[in-house]
């Protein structure tokens, strides 16, 4: 159960291994058939619907186990990133996203990404970098003087969209992103929080950066508006 990358690499290196096969061989034999049936991209289906019958078996025996469920998503997200970008499966074939969208494993993974993204707030805005800028001494990098900590959050907000963005149904797509605006909330109290403390330093280094936090985080979400 804690190594799914052992038979996703597995499935994928098979995938690889016979497409000279079955392009050079075993399409010639289709196509002079007059079939419109594509060689490598059955074998490819064939082999995907093995891996959503284990899936199927394996996630209700680790489905509350942070640690294992967390690395099967992972290992699952990276499995259908090189089955789409090398391989050329089609969206319209069956995919281990439709495991994940299935409701008990869906609002578990939803738990566990809000999880371990406050763990990552924390840690960001109590780290001694987080209000000052990795840029500060570049002056053409750093126009807008945005702290780390703003930064590393957009960068969280970017991460949990690309981990998303490829699931089958905008409805699961709508409950993730309700997902990343509560965090944007979070992240707001909590800077009204630090910029309580800092009211009698109104021109001070901190209340400034918490300022050019929030014009950042404004900017880059005005840039996203576009992004469907």
């Amino acid at each position: 159960l804690n190594k799914p990358e052992w038979y996703l690499t597995q499935v994928l290196m098979w995938i690889g291994n016979h497409s000279k096969f079955l392009d050079d061989k075993i399409q010639p034999i289709l196509e002079k058939a007059g079939s419109s049936v594509n060689a490598g991209l059955e074998f490819s289906r064939a082999l995907v619907m093995l891996i959503l019958e284990k899936l199927a078996a394996d996630i209700p025996c680790l489905l509350y186990d942070d640690t294992l469920f967390c690395h099967l998503v992972d290992e699952v997200l990276l499995f259908e990133r090189e089955l789409y970008s090398v391989h050329g499966y089609l969206s319209s074939f069956p995919s281990c996203m439709h495991i994940l969208s299935e409701e008990s494993c869906f609002q578990r993974w939803l738990t566990v990404e809000k999880k371990f993204a406050l763990q990552k707030m924390d840690s960001m805005l109590s780290s001694e970098a987080a209000w000052i800028s990795q840029y500060k001494d570049i002056t053409d990098v750093d126009e807008m003087k945005v702290p780390d900590c703003a930064e590393t959050f957009m960068t969280l907000l970017l991460v949990i969209t690309d981990r998303y963005k490829n699931l089958p149904t905008a409805s699961r797509k709508l409950q993730f992103l309700g997902l990343q605006k509560e965090l944007i909330d979070d992240f707001r109290i909590r800077l009204t929080q630090v910029m309580k403390e800092e009211t009698r330093a109104s021109l001070g280094f901190r209340y400034c950066a918490i300022l050019n936090a929030v014009n950042y985080i404004a900017t880059v979400l005005a840039d996203w508006a576009d992004n469907v």
